[in-house]
């Protein structure tokens, strides 16, 4: 009994030793920050912002036809606000609808940039059309506020970025290197006519860029337990989609007389199969990153856990949402009460992990439902996308811009569990990484593609001076 006590106790003190080392040695990736000079902003933009929010440029579905009336409307007030971009800048219609913006820059042997960001919104819930502070296309102005469809979602951006370009216009800067801002239409809807034939259109071209830059990324609030600063997260990659439609055919029959296999039972069977059966939370590129860079900024305890992932990873990656999530979102079935159907239909949308496929989850569908239902996907589908270098210049360069101007902030890389553009762009970039200085806390996330979308107009002047910064330094330091 003394030897095995014994035993136990040099157990303890080796893990116990492991697991402070590796705390220990966890330290701190963030970069010196020092403080940019200040920029003065025109008193219009805010205007600006509001203008662009009155057309509802609206994306319904991928089959919906755009809405020429709202994306031409808004494209000539485009024209008509910034007036020096589009007359020093080159402008394609990509599919009628979609913009591409060519600065060109003096050194041609320069990797470009592509600064992104997308025009689409996503519709307005009817039934809760009262329950805004003002009407969603209505663009109010507050004291502290833009409110409207797209103040988050992403015209923020958008006009942001052209408010930076006219001002650095205004400035007569030149960029040494060539600078394109895409802009598709249907980003809400998966950008196959938009994003992704600006990207074609870039890559037939030629053009290969040293990074691009996207909107999936923000700085969030009181949102990470045990980190008081704001953290800015670097979305270094992207989940994948895809959707699968479950179709269960049988003879039906009279309610009656059920038989042991009842349609929408079978079907009801196959979706708790697949809740019961979610796929394993894996630590893998970026989360890797993530537990790195969060895990030194936290307190002692905590850091432990983040510091030693071989024992504490699944409740960290559980509530990284670490896997490849399932959710029923769609089902049908059934025509009168006391029939029972002859088909019913469900449909499953998945969010890809690195590391699967579309296909190995169509796999892990088909072994663990019946094999009487069958199987097929729908609708618009993407593998999850490469994962981009933390160690690259281009990642530096955007690191060190977002420490400068938020000098309080934690640099943190992680993965976007929904989906974007930028996914379109690696084939043409090295880099590619999701990230404007949105700022998100805990009341404020629910208002994305929700009631009272709205964005301060002091985190709007942010994300102005940010892609005004941003696109100085990437001049000087690429």
């Amino acid at each position: 009994m003394k030897k095995l006590l014994i035993s136990i106790g040099a157990v303890i003190i080796v893990i116990s030793g492991i697991l402070i080392g590796n705390t220990l040695t966890l330290n701190s990736k963030q970069v010196a920050s020092d403080p940019l000079k200040a920029i003065s902003l025109p008193n219009d933009i805010f205007q600006n912002l509001s203008s662009s929010i009155q057309f509802p440029t609206i994306s319904y579905s991928e089959e919906a036809i755009p809405d020429s009336t709202a994306f031409l409307g808004f494209h000539r007030f485009l024209l008509e606000t910034f007036p020096l971009t589009h007359s020093k800048l080159t402008l394609e219609k990509i599919n009628d609808y979609s913009l591409l913006y060519t600065w060109q820059g003096s050194d041609l042997s320069k990797k470009p940039i592509i600064l992104m960001s997308h025009q689409d919104v996503v519709p307005v819930d009817q039934p809760t059309i009262g329950d805004w502070e003002a009407g969603p296309f209505e663009g109010k102005i507050t004291t502290t506020d833009v409110i409207g469809r797209g103040t988050l979602d992403d015209k923020s951006t958008l006009i942001g970025l052209l408010e930076a370009v006219e001002k650095l216009l205004e400035e007569s800067y030149e960029p040494s290197r060539t600078i394109f801002l895409a802009f598709g239409h249907d980003e809400e809807v998966g950008g196959s006519n938009g994003a992704s034939a600006i990207a074609s259109n870039l890559k037939a071209k030629g053009v290969h860029a040293a990074m691009t830059i996207d909107e999936g990324g923000y700085i969030a609030k009181n949102l990470v337990p045990g980190i008081k600063s704001p953290v800015a997260i670097v979305n270094l990659a992207e989940k994948g989609f895809a959707s699968f439609r479950l179709i269960v055919k049988t003879s039906g029959g009279h309610s009656s007389a059920p038989p042991l296999e009842n349609t929408i039972g079978m079907l009801a069977q196959a979706i708790v199969d697949l809740e019961n059966n979610q796929r394993p939370y894996k630590l893998v590129k970026p989360i890797n990153y993530q537990l790195e860079y969060m895990g030194a900024e936290l307190p002692f305890l905590k850091k432990v856990a983040f510091a030693n992932p071989w024992l504490f990873k699944k409740p960290i990656l559980e509530a990284l949402n670490a896997h490849t999530t399932t959710a029923a979102t769609i089902i049908s079935g059934g025509v009168k009460n006391n029939v029972i159907p002859t088909i019913a239909e469900a449909t499953i949308n998945f969010r890809i992990l690195p590391g699967e496929t579309i296909e190995s989850v169509k796999q892990h569908i088909t072994n663990t439902i019946s094999n009487k239902i069958n199987v097929e996907t729908v609708g618009f589908l993407t593998n999850p996308s490469p994962v981009s270098s933390v160690d690259s210049e281009n990642f530096k360069i955007l690191e060190k811009t977002i420490r400068d101007l938020f000098p309080n902030s934690i640099v943190v890389p992680g993965l976007v569990g929904g989906g974007t553009d930028a996914r379109y762009f690696y084939e043409i970039s090295d880099d590619v990484y999701r990230f404007y200085p949105t700022r998100i806390g805990p009341n404020s996330m629910k208002r994305f593609h929700g009631i009272d979308e709205k964005i301060s107009k002091d985190n709007y002047k942010e994300i102005i001076e940010f892609s005004y910064h941003f696109i100085k330094r990437v001049n000087q330091e690429l």
